[in-house]
């Protein structure tokens, strides 16, 4: 089993194993989208991406994978494991100035069937915005670490989302990603930018009668230069089903 599988399901079993003040909360959800028009890939992809996001004792942590199946033949597969670890938590002195809420050391591991590992470190940062259900931005530097091809060194800007609102007996949510990386070591790996959230409508809080469950909706991805690919610019969109458990 691929290594980002392997972790997400340890960290999966990891709250009925470890004490209840360790974890602070977690989730755990699977998405099944289908969409056409992407670049530098196949044009036609199925996917289906499981997620493990959770906070404990010393900071918080974001895992998935994503299992691709192109239209024509032929898979892959891709994930990242993403762990924080709070300055405020650790240390015990609240950090909060206006509004910035936490400043972080933020890790991910890049790494996938047809591509080389990517270490990322930096300075994570959670911010209060109003009408933002939450808002991080991650500062990296990023260090390949292996592949013929993984010319990526260089610095990158993440940032994540969410925003709810209200709509008769349910909601709509838009969340989602971006990466930007704005600096590159090597010329043959070029700046890009990666935006992709997803709307989602809580279908579940009215045929389950249990809110933040099952959602139905689209994920717009725009992505300038794909791969640090030049002029390999992806404009699509998936239709999506997403099940939190």
């Amino acid at each position: 089993m691929h290594k980002t599988g392997i972790a997400l399901a340890a960290l999966m079993m990891a709250p009925a194993a470890v004490a209840e003040e360790w974890v602070q909360w977690w989730d755990a959800s699977v998405t099944g989208l289908y969409g056409e028009n992407y670049e530098v890939d196949p044009q036609r992809q199925s996917t289906v991406t499981l997620e493990f996001a959770g906070g404990w004792k010393y900071g918080d942590w974001f895992v998935f994978q994503d299992f691709i199946w192109f239209g024509g033949g032929g898979d892959t597969n891709y994930g990242e494991i993403s762990p924080r670890f709070s300055f405020s938590k650790i240390s015990g002195r609240n950090v909060a100035v206006g509004p910035l809420t936490d400043l972080s050391l933020a890790l991910t591991l890049e790494q996938g069937k047809d591509a080389g590992e990517s270490l990322l470190y930096g300075l994570g940062s959670d911010w209060q915005i109003p009408g933002f259900r939450y808002f991080q931005a991650n500062v990296y530097r990023r260090d390949a670490l292996g592949g013929d091809f993984n010319f990526s060194d260089g610095w990158q800007l993440t940032g994540v989302y969410r925003i709810d609102w209200a709509l008769g007996q349910s909601q709509v949510v838009l969340d989602g990603f971006f990466d930007w990386v704005f600096a590159s070591d090597d010329g043959r790996y070029q700046e890009n930018f990666h935006f992709n959230p997803q709307l989602k409508y809580d279908l579940g809080a009215i045929v389950l009668n249990k809110p933040d469950r099952l959602f139905v909706g689209i994920e717009y991805d725009y992505w300038s230069d794909k791969y640090g690919i030049n002029g390999a610019d992806q404009d699509t969109f998936s239709w999506l089903v997403k099940y939190h458990f």
